[in-house]
């Protein structure tokens, strides 16, 4: 099943996510099927870009949003 969620990127304690389209067994980081955006929150206000078509599309064919991700693209719609 294919899990829409956040990959860790950057250094300790300069963390900044990628949101993407992942197989469900796969590492955190490991390889994505497609990145879909961005959250970088260590600016203020923390910046967030992502793609709402390519997510409505994974969304369309069974894919599954993980509550960190559904938590975060609910507060930007």
């Amino acid at each position: 099943m294919v899990k829409i969620r956040l990959s860790q990127t950057g250094s300790r304690n300069r963390r900044t996510y990628r949101i993407v389209a992942i197989e469900e067994g796969k590492k955190r980081s490991g390889r994505a099927i497609e990145v879909l955006g961005y959250y970088n929150p260590l600016t203020k206000p923390a910046e967030l870009q992502f793609r709402r078509d390519r997510i409505d599309y994974w969304l369309g064919h069974g894919a599954q949003l993980t509550p960190a991700t559904k938590k975060l693209l609910a507060q930007h719609p």
